[in-house]
């Protein structure tokens, strides 16, 4: 971990549609970075589209927080120099904060609001529908590059540039990069 990581990006999406075998599906995941500073509330980023709450939303995923650190893999992987923050659905694209580094329930201040880690990522078919391959989910879960989700302590505003403080940690349990390795690793 960094001295200090930081928050490098806000990403946020309009309600988006796209064709998915042969049905129209609703999706937020097309994310682009916010200008200037957005409200972080109990379920979410302000402006933010959440196409289904059960999987992305709600209080136990309200941000998806990404490691700006795994982009050059996915670059690599899929020949795209065109990955930027929000490619992969996140809402904090951040700089400095990997699996390695948290636990689950440690708390953080990103801004003015007081956040706390909840769970890895598991990825859904709109990430691979995005990038065009049925290979992909397999791809970034062996990678074990998932981000993770966090629960909303304390609302409050996060913009591009603010640091991440860890305010509470929890000693003992895993690190969220040792529960993907037991719970969410697929084999090749």
């Amino acid at each position: 971990m960094l001295d200090r990581p930081r928050l490098l990006s806000v990403n946020l999406a309009t309600e988006r549609s796209f064709r998915y075998r042969g049905r129209d599906v609703r999706t937020g995941i097309y994310k682009k970075p916010a200008g200037g500073r957005v409200l972080l509330r109990t379920l979410g980023l302000d402006g933010d589209f959440q196409a289904d709450p059960r999987v992305h939303g709600g209080p136990d995923k309200a941000v998806y927080l990404y490691p700006s650190e795994h982009y050059p893999y996915f670059r690599g992987i899929l020949k795209r120099a065109d990955l930027s923050a929000g490619f992969f659905g996140e809402n904090f694209t951040t700089e400095g904060l990997l699996e390695d580094d948290v636990h689950t329930g440690d708390v953080l201040r990103i801004g003015t609001a007081v956040v706390q880690v909840t769970t890895p990522r598991t990825p859904c078919y709109k990430l691979e529908a995005k990038v065009g391959s049925t290979a992909f989910i397999a791809a970034f879960l062996n990678s074990r590059r998932l981000g993770f989700y966090l629960s909303v302590i304390e609302e409050g505003e996060a913009g591009a540039g603010d640091p991440i403080r860890v305010i509470e940690t929890v000693a003992g349990l895993p690190t969220l990069a040792g529960l993907i390795e037991d719970r969410y690793f697929v084999s090749r």
